[in-house]
C-alpha cells in the first residue's frame, strides 16, 4: 500500500512543500531546489560530470548551500542516494480559492488608496525593491512601467508572471503587493517610481516551500535589491525557523526585508516565521477610521448593525426608507432577504430587478456574516449588507404587524488593530512583534486585468516596503539600521479603541505602532532598537539591562530625559533621568530593571517607558516573561513522503521549550476514538527536531485528528491538535 500524507490546517499564506511539474514539450521534466553539504560548485561539477541528463540551473551559498536542478524524475531519484545532498523538496499537491478583480471606477468607497501613506515629496526614485511572492502581472498598465525582471524559482526561469488559469490555480497576490509599493498609473502606489523586481517563489493557488522562499531571497540579494517584501509566513513561531535565519543572514548582508506578521489574530503567540527573524521589519495591520452604517427604528430605539457585503456599493443611504419581506414587493423600499440556498448575488439582484432601494439578508445560523455579491458581468448596483438570524427575525415580526420605516445611522469608529492581525511574542527569544503597524483593510491595488480589495497583513507589510524606499531615497547614505530605527522611532502610539487618553494597546498587537514615512525623514532622533526585551526571568532575582543606542540627526546639542516609571512591586527600573548628546552624537545609553519573581504574577508582563526630548515624546515598548508562560510549547508539525521514495516518510515538529518526550497520537476525527500511535520522540531538542518513519509503522490509511502531546522537563504536559489525511 503507498501513502501520502498532507496537513490541512493551514492559513492562506502558509508555506507549504511545492514542485513544479513542467508542460509536456518539456518532457516531464521537474524542477527541483536541493539542500546540500560542503562546496556548491564542486558539486555542480560533479553533476555537470556524472548526472549529464541533469541539469544544474543555480547554485546558492549565501543564505543556505543548494542547488537548483531540473530532470524527469527518475533521473532526479538518483539524487537522494548522493552522500552530499541534505534534503530534496518536491511534490505536494493542493488547492487555493480564486478571486475576482474590479475596475477602480467600480469600487466601493471605503477603499484604502495606497498612495495616501505618502505625505513625503519623495517617490522612491532609483531604489530597486523585490517582490517574493506569487509572481507579478508586468504587464498591468500600472506596472509595465516600473517592472525591471527577476526570477522564477518555481519553474526555475527568468519569467516570473503569476499563474495563469491554465497552469493552475491562478494567483493575483503579488500583483496586488506590488502595486501597493509601486503602481504608477490610474492607481498610485506608496513609492510610485520604484523599481520593482519579482521573485516567484510561491506557484499555482499560492503555495511554495521555505526552500524555494530562501532561494528567492538569495537571488533578491544576488541582484542587488535595496529593499524585499515578504507578505507570505507559517504558523510556526520560533526564531529560528530556517527562513527567520535566512532573513536575518539577507539583513546581515545589507538588504532592508519587510516581513507580514501573519493573518492569525487576535490570539497571542500567532506571529509566525519568518516574522520572526530579529533583524527585519515585521507588520501589522491596523484599520483605518470608519464610518460603519447601522439601521435605527425609532419608536423602540432598536439599532441592526450592518455588515456591507462585498461586490456592491457602500451603503450611505440617508434618509428613512419603509422595509419588506421578499423581493417582489421592494420597488423603493429595503428588501428584507433570508439566506438559504440560492446564492447571495441572486438574492440581491432579484430584489434590484424589483427595484429594491437597498438589501438586508438575515443569517439562517447565529451571529453574523460577511457576504459576497461580486459579479463582473452584471454588478450590483444598490447597497446589500448582511444582518444576524436574530435582528431578521425581529424585523420580520414588526413588518407583519404595521408598516415600518428604517433611519440609516452611523456610527464613527477611529483607527485600530485589525483582529485578523498576529499577535506576539515570539518564543524561546520572546522578541516583541510586530515591529510596525501599517493599512491592511480595504486596500485597492492591482490585480491581473484590473484592480481588487484585499485586506491582510500582506497588504500592510508592502506600505512599509514603500516606506523604506522613501526614506532610501530622502536619505541615501543611511545605513538600513537607521532607516528601520528611524521608521520605529517615528511611529505613532495607538490606543485601545474606546479608551481614555493614555491607554495603548499592548506592545505584542502594535509594536512601536503606526507607520509615519514623513515624520521618518525630517527625525531629529533615531533610537536604533527601540524595543526593549528583558528575557525569560527563572532566577529568585535578577538584573537586566539593555544598552539603547540613540543618534541625534542634527548639528544641535540635544537633552533626552526618561520619565521615572512609577514604582511596582517587584519591579525596579535604574534609568539616566537626563543626558544629552552633541550634534551628530551616537550614545549608548544603559536601561536596567531589577525583577523580583516572586512578587510577580508568571507570565508575559509588558508596558512601556517614555523619553522625552524637548517637545518630542518616544514611547519605548518592553516585555519579559517571568517564570512562565502560556505560549505553545510544539508547532508546525510535518509529516511526509519522503522525496522519491515509496516507503519512508518524513517528519518535522518545532519545540519551544526543553522537552523530555514528545509523542503523536492519531484518533479518528469523528468519534474521537484512539487509533494508533505514530511517533514517540525523546532526546529532544529546544527548535526543530526532524527525524523519518518507515511505512510499516502506520497502520491505516484514512483521516484523523493528530494529537502532540509534550512532556517538559519540569514534567508538566503541553498538547495541540492538528488535522491529518493519510491516503492511500
Amino acid at each position: 500500500m503507498r501513502y501520502f500524507l498532507s496537513i490541512v490546517a493551514v492559513t492562506v499564506l502558509s508555506i507549504f512543500l511545492f514542485v513544479q511539474t513542467q508542460a509536456s514539450e518539456e518532457e516531464d521534466k521537474q524542477s527541483i531546489i536541493v539542500e546540500v553539504e560542503g562546496d556548491v560548485r564542486d558539486h555542480k561539477a560533479y553533476l555537470e560530470d556524472h548526472h549529464p541528463f541533469v541539469d544544474v540551473v543555480a547554485t546558492y551559498d549565501k543564505l543556505f548551500n543548494g542547488l537548483a536542478i531540473q530532470g524527469k524524475p527518475d533521473k532526479l531519484k538518483k539524487m537522494e542516494s548522493l552522500e552530499f545532498i541534505k534534503g530534496i523538496h518536491t511534490v505536494q499537491t493542493y488547492e487555493a480559492n480564486t478571486s475576482t478583480a474590479k475596475k477602480v471606477s467600480d469600487e466601493q468607497s471605503d477603499a484604502v488608496i495606497p498612495s495616501d501613506l505618502n505625505n513625503t515629496t519623495y517617490t522612491g526614485k532609483g531604489v530597486k525593491v523585490g517582490v517574493i511572492d506569487t509572481g507579478i502581472d508586468y504587464d498591468h498598465p500600472d506596472l509595465a512601467g516600473n517592472f525591471q525582471g527577476g526570477y522564477d524559482l518555481v519553474d526555475l526561469d527568468d519569467d516570473p508572471m503569476e499563474t495563469m488559469p491554465d497552469q493552475g490555480v491562478p494567483t493575483l497576490h503579488g500583483t496586488h503587493v506590488a502595486g501597493i509599493i509601486a503602481a504608477n498609473g490610474s492607481l498610485q502606489g506608496v513609492a510610485p517610481d520604484a523599481e520593482i523586481y519579482a521573485y516567484r517563489a510561491l506557484g499555482p493557488g499560492g503555495a511554495g516551500s521555505s526552500i524555494q522562499v530562501i532561494a528567492a531571497l538569495e537571488q533578491a540579494v544576488e541582484d542587488g535589491m535595496d529593499v524585499v517584501n515578504l507578505s507570505l509566513g507559517n504558523a510556526v513561531n520560533g526564531p529560528d525557523y530556517p527562513t527567520s535565519v535566512a532573513v536575518n543572514r539577507a539583513a546581515d548582508l545589507g538588504m532592508s526585508v519587510v516581513l507580514a506578521n501573519g493573518n492569525a489574530g487576535p490570539d497571542n503567540w500567532t506571529v509566525g516565521s519568518p516574522a520572526t527573524a530579529a533583524n527585519a521589519l515585521s507588520v501589522g495591520a491596523s484599520s483605518p477610521p470608519q464610518r460603519i452604517p447601522y439601521l435605527y427604528e425609532p419608536s423602540t430605539e432598536k439599532q441592526v448593525p450592518l455588515i456591507s457585503m462585498v461586490g456592491a456599493p457602500t451603503w450611505n443611504l440617508e434618509k428613512d426608507y419603509p422595509i419588506v419581506n421578499g423581493a417582489e414587493q421592494s420597488g423603493g423600499k429595503i428588501a428584507l432577504l433570508q439566506r438559504d440556498d440560492t446564492s447571495l448575488y441572486e438574492k440581491a439582484k432579484e430584489a434590484e430587478n424589483h427595484g429594491a432601494i437597498a438589501v438586508v439578508i438575515a443569517n439562517n445560523t447565529d451571529g453574523a456574516f460577511q457576504g459576497m455579491v461580486e459579479n463582473d458581468q452584471d454588478p450590483i448596483s444598490i447597497p446589500v449588507a448582511s444582518i444576524s438570524q436574530k435582528d431578521g427575525a425581529w424585523l420580520s415580526k414588526q413588518i407583519q404587524a404595521d408598516p415600518l420605516y428604517l433611519e440609516t445611522a452611523y456610527q464613527e469608529a477611529e483607527s485600530s488593530i485589525a483582529d485578523f492581525s498576529s499577535r506576539g511574542p515570539v518564543t524561546v527569544n520572546w522578541d516583541i512583534k510586530p515591529d510596525l503597524l501599517a493599512p491592511g483593510t480595504n486596500i485597492l491595488s492591482t490585480v491581473p486585468n484590473g484592480y481588487q480589495q484585499l485586506q491582510g497583513t500582506s497588504m500592510a507589510a508592502p506600505h512599509v516596503a514603500g516606506a523604506v524606499a522613501l526614506v532610501k531615497e530622502a536619505k541615501p547614505n543611511w545605513t538600513n539600521e537607521q532607516i528601520s530605527g528611524a521608521l520605529k522611532t517615528t511611529a505613532s502610539r495607538m490606543e485601545t479603541e474606546g479608551s481614555k487618553e493614555d491607554d495603548p494597546s499592548e506592545p505584542i498587537m502594535q509594536g512601536m505602532g503606526s507607520i509615519r514615512p514623513k515624520q521618518a525623514i525630517e527625525t531629529n532622533t533615531i533610537i536604533h532598537d527601540p524595543m526593549l526585551t528583558f528575557g525569560k526571568v527563572s532566577a529568585y532575582k535578577e538584573t537586566e539591562t539593555i544598552e539603547l543606542e540613540i543618534e541625534n540627526t542634527t548639528n544641535q546639542e540635544q537633552t533626552y530625559s526618561f520619565d521615572i516609571p512609577k514604582k511596582e512591586k517587584g519591579l525596579t527600573w535604574n534609568l539616566p533621568q537626563t543626558f544629552t548628546l552633541d550634534g551628530g552624537e551616537t550614545k549608548t545609553i544603559p536601561v536596567e530593571v531589577s525583577i523580583n519573581a516572586t512578587q510577580l504574577r508568571e507570565g508575559v508582563h509588558q508596558g512601556w517607558l517614555t523619553l522625552s526630548e524637548s517637545d518630542e515624546v518616544y514611547h519605548l515598548p518592553y516585555l519579559f516573561v517571568n517564570q512562565t508562560a502560556d505560549n505553545p510549547k510544539a508547532m508546525g508539525f510535518e509529516f511526509a513522503l519522503k522525496p522519491f521514495s515509496e516507503d519512508t516518510f518524513l517528519y518535522r515538529l518545532y519545540v519551544t521549550e526543553p522537552a523530555k518526550r514528545v509523542t503523536v497520537d492519531l484518533y479518528d476525527p469523528d468519534t474521537l476514538v484512539h487509533d494508533q500511535t505514530l511517533l514517540e520522540m525523546e532526546d529532544v531538542q529546544t527548535g526543530m527536531n526532524e527525524g523519518e518513519l518507515d511505512k510499516s509503522e502506520i497502520d491505516r490509511a484514512g483521516y484523523y485528528l493528530a494529537l502532540i502531546t509534550v512532556r517538559l522537563e519540569d514534567g508538566k504536559y503541553e498538547s495541540y491538535q492538528t488535522p491529518l489525511y493519510i491516503g492511500e
